[in-house]
């Protein structure tokens, strides 16, 4: 991928920049989705053009809440999709339940981002591999360490480029594009659950509370992640 190439791509609004990856860029492209609001609106704009050389995968850590299935069930009949779901090691999840419990991600950080791996970060690896660009719905209002992405940046652990399209999108913008296109979203947004993950590990927050504050609350660290973004 050339640095033309990247420009023009930065240049593109989300729609056409999708449509000028699909377009001119042969290699291996994925969009991986938590269906929260940014990854809904960036699955609208894959499916409501009909993109098929980009494949939409998720992750089904097997605690996600039912608000989230829910969303994730709307988006293939309203838009006849197809979306891909990695799972975690069977056996590598019943040896940690087995050792330490079924919600000891409460008792330590270790722990926590152990199941996060598990979880998350392993099935991760099955859904980009082979891919040369990683779609995701990073925005930099999101978190503090957020801030100093790029719209288009080489992922040197993963080894592809990451695009970021909506990073500089604000919630208002993202609820505004939604609203616009009738995109389904899931409705705890409406409940003050601004990032949402796995059910045990994420409440709402409170106003004027950081927007990842409802993500492992308990850890009191304001550059929380789970490990799929570093």
């Amino acid at each position: 991928m050339n640095i033309q190439f990247l420009e023009n791509l930065a240049q593109l609004n989300l729609e056409d920049s999708l449509k000028f990856l699909s377009e001119n860029f042969g290699e291996k492209m994925v969009f991986s989705t938590s269906f929260g609001i940014e990854d809904q609106v960036i699955s609208h704009a894959i499916f409501g053009q009909k993109i098929k050389n980009i494949e939409v995968f998720t992750l089904d850590t097997g605690r996600l809440f039912p608000e989230t299935y829910a969303v994730w069930d709307k988006t293939l009949l309203q838009y006849g999709a197809k979306i891909k779901s990695y799972y975690p090691n069977a056996d590598a999840i019943e040896a940690f339940v087995n050792d330490n419990g079924i919600n000891p991600f409460y008792t330590s950080i270790e722990l926590r981002k152990e199941c996060c791996s598990i979880r998350k970060v392993v099935p991760l690896q099955q859904g980009l591999k082979g891919a040369k660009i990683w779609i995701t719905g990073l925005r930099a209002e999101q978190s503090e360490n957020r801030n100093s992405l790029e719209i288009i940046q080489w992922d040197e652990q993963q080894q592809l480029f990451k695009y970021n399209p909506l990073l500089h999108w604000t919630t208002e913008d993202v609820m505004d594009y939604l609203k616009k296109n009738a995109v389904p979203y899931n409705t705890l947004h409406d409940q003050g659950f601004i990032s949402i993950g796995c059910a045990p590990c994420t409440r709402a927050i409170k106003p004027g509370e950081n927007f990842r504050a409802g993500r492992w609350w308990w850890e009191d660290n304001s550059k929380k992640e789970c490990g799929l973004h570093k």
